[in-house]
């Protein structure tokens, strides 16, 4: 079984930004006729290759670092959009 995002609703100061980041992550693109209210994303994205270069992908495109958790069975990193909306990338 997989999963696959569907939608998503954020409260954000500026929407047309937010979801420009949200598409460089996602490997989408935001559809020409979206608002500063109502951003869609098209096209579906790619696999990443590995954790540590998906978190540097991701601070590239303007993520912060906020932690790192590891343990014996599980790894990840919390991380900051461009607006500071915390999301986590998870190894596994």
């Amino acid at each position: 079984m997989s999963n696959s995002l569907v939608g998503v609703a954020i409260d954000c100061a500026d929407a047309l930004t937010l979801s420009q980041f949200w598409a460089d992550v996602l490997g989408r693109e935001v559809a020409e006729d979206s608002t500063p209210e109502h951003v869609v994303l098209l096209a579906d994205g790619t696999d990443t290759d590995t954790f540590d270069a998906e978190t540097e992908r991701l601070l590239g495109l303007g993520a912060q670092k906020l932690r790192d958790v590891q343990t014996d069975k599980a790894r990840w990193t919390t991380l900051a959009d461009v607006e500071g909306n915390e999301f986590d990338l998870i190894a596994g």
